[in-house]
């Protein structure tokens, strides 16, 4: 629908039922997330909250709540960018569809950004406390931006040619920042931000920083698009928006979004950090306090009748999940163009997104051969390391998509049942260790530090996977309450692990050696001594220790969660009758993987009783938001 502000984009919304406006008063500090999670959960309405306590602006939630409402947002543009996409893989298409593609000229051209003398972004200016300040979770440091498109421009190209849009958490207050003058600037490894960052630190000049909240809804969506390096995200966000995106020039500071509701303009100054963080994040735990650079805040702007947009994330699946459909949705074909032989890749949202990477590829080497040994499988997973935001995955499963036609990494419980019928743990385990992990992952052995596992599996099926328990399993001391998962799969509750993870481990040495030396892994020890070749789990391909089986079980979900979130492959990953040789792990029997919580973990996201009983009674029969039906 082509929207330059988020309040047309409400005002749309709402004559099509699918938003709702509340003017009773709310709170930022965790009510509005809390409403949030149960929205989403719900699949309820974008809600506009015209009241929230300590700010003048009207705070909104759950606009990318729903597939439904997502497709209606786009409904001019999706259709238009699928086309370009086409083309980009298959030029030759429109010569044989030329009634298919006859617009895809006149939408190129909206890819191109656009510049202006003035616009609405810069109307008003206003303090950063006055934003709203929504904290999301109890043990978060502060307010954070959730949605925030935070732009950069290369200090040695500057220009929108060579610029970076993206969605890095920026925290508005708490720790020692000082009030209305510093904001947090948080950034993962293998960000396009970090190159702009490198290259003003090698030149000891600041890094300008401009960072938009609202505008077109399709902004959002670009800053978290992996788009290859050197292609600007405002390219996609035109194409997305149906228009070109308005972008301001300013005097030796990057160009402003014109149509934002939001501009927050700062300065990173090479050296400057400050401690950022804990803040609740989309993996379900809490990302600990750790230095991160400082922005310094030099001028706020908002538009007349700006909307404040949040999101919230936590264990998914969340409001992000919907996201991660629409990224797949978009750019799901060009995969075999990038990553030759392979049909899909999933990055699985229960698990986090990184932790776990399910894809199908092929075995053409060598056709006129009969083998089952993985061959193209690990050509193509070194290949999907090498990509971006895939080359933080800690575990990756890969089989050759030819020995099941239609086999889609996104069905993960077909893609799980044929991978565990046909994986040889005693060959197909391939270890990364002493490498890079997500930084918002804790199960490593320190900080980004960490392993990875690629899984590569083919031939034809070696064993019938189990989906009922034996009547009764023997198990070492400390062991007990086996239960299925999936087909092949048990979770068992193994020995708790004292003392449990908390916030404020994040520069604790002594935590982070026991990580590296996994005193816990001898109560593994015992248990794969145990499934000798007449115990009743000798047939069942993979074994999880876990804290909670009862709960592991319960959900496919919570299966992938604990299990991939809560360990680390080269001290987490164990196998029954395992060896060594010629420097290669593998092992003759089940494959066991130690999903337990451990000291140096980060805690678990848990909302606050208080305010979940004061939501319940905003939303009983009769309470002010009874309307949202929650």
């Amino acid at each position: 629908m082509g929207f330059r502000s988020l309040r047309s984009c409400v005002d749309a919304l709402r004559a099509a039922g699918q938003a709702v406006v509340v003017d009773h008063p709310v709170d930022p500090h965790l009510e509005i997330a809390e409403i949030q999670r149960r929205l989403f959960r719900a699949g309820g309405p974008a809600v506009l909250f015209t009241k929230p306590r300590g700010s003048d602006f009207p705070v909104l939630v759950n606009l990318y709540g729903t597939q439904k409402r997502i497709e209606m947002i786009f409904a001019d543009t999706l259709d238009r960018v699928r086309r370009l996409v086409e083309l980009k893989l298959d030029p030759t298409a429109a010569l044989r569809n030329p009634a298919r593609y006859w617009r895809s000229p006149f939408d190129a051209v909206t890819t191109l950004p656009k510049r202006v003398r003035t616009g609405p972004a810069v109307t008003r200016t206003v303090p950063l406390s006055r934003l709203p300040q929504v904290v999301c979770w109890p043990g978060d440091g502060g307010a954070f931006i959730t949605l925030p498109a935070v732009y950069t421009e290369h200090p040695d190209q500057p220009g929108t040619r060579h610029s970076n849009l993206g969605m890095y958490r920026v925290q508005l207050g708490g720790n020692a920042y000082t009030a209305d003058r510093e904001a947090g600037l948080h950034y993962q490894i293998h960000r396009g931000i970090g190159v702009h960052h490198a290259a003003a630190l090698a030149r000891g000049v600041p890094l300008k920083v401009s960072i938009f909240v609202g505008g077109s809804p399709a902004l959002a969506v670009a800053a978290v698009m992996p788009l290859p390096e050197g292609l600007s995200e405002l390219t996609f966000a035109g194409a997305l928006a149906g228009h070109r995106i308005p972008m301001l020039p300013r005097r030796d500071r990057p160009a402003i979004y014109a149509d934002a509701d939001f501009v927050i303009e700062g300065t990173v100054v090479p050296g400057a950090t400050k401690p950022e963080g804990p803040f609740g994040d989309h993996l379900g735990y809490y990302a600990r306090r750790h230095e991160f650079p400082v922005l310094q805040v030099e001028h706020v702007w908002h538009r007349d009748g700006a909307v404040w947009p949040i999101t919230v994330v936590g264990r998914p699946p969340q409001e992000d999940t919907l996201f991660g459909w629409l990224v797949h949705e978009l750019t799901g074909p060009v995969i075999p163009t990038v990553l030759p032989g392979v049909s899909s890749v999933h990055a699985v949202d229960a698990s986090g997104v990184h932790p776990l990477l399910l894809a199908v590829g092929s075995e053409r080497y060598l056709p006129w051969k009969a083998s089952d040994r993985p061959a193209e499988l690990l050509t193509q997973a070194a290949a999907i390391l090498g990509q971006g935001q895939l080359s933080l995955a800690k575990y990756l499963f890969i089989v050759a998509g030819g020995e099941a036609p239609g086999l889609d990494a996104h069905d993960i419980v077909p893609f799980l049942a044929h991978l565990l019928a046909r994986v040889d743990w005693s060959r197909d385990c391939h270890f990364h260790t002493e490498t890079t992990i997500d930084t918002l992952d804790y199960s490593g052995g320190g900080w980004n530090a960490g392993s990875k596992l690629v899984v590569a599996a083919r031939g034809p099926e070696r064993r019938r996977l189990p989906v009922d328990l034996p009547g009764s399993i023997p198990l070492p001391p400390g062991f007990a309450n086996p239960r299925l998962c999936l087909p092949g799969v048990v979770a068992v509750e193994g020995p708790r692990i004292s003392p449990a993870p908390r916030l404020d481990a994040d520069s604790d040495a002594a935590i982070w050696e026991a990580a590296r030396t996994s005193p816990w892994s001898a109560d593994l020890a015992r248990l794969t001594a145990a499934i000798d070749a007449e115990h009743p789990l000798r047939g069942f391909p993979l074994v999880v220790v876990v804290d909670d089986s009862a709960f592991a079980a319960a959900a496919q979900a919570n299966f992938l969660w604990v299990t991939f979130t809560r360990s680390n492959p080269a001290a987490d990953v164990h196998g029954v009758e395992a060896f060594t040789r010629q420097k290669h792990w593998g092992c003759l029997g089940p494959l066991v993987i130690d999903a337990r919580l451990k000291p140096h973990h980060a805690p678990p996201v848990e909302e606050d009783a208080a305010v979940t009983a004061a939501v319940d009674a905003l939303c009983r029969r009769g309470g002010p938001l009874a309307e949202l039906g929650l």
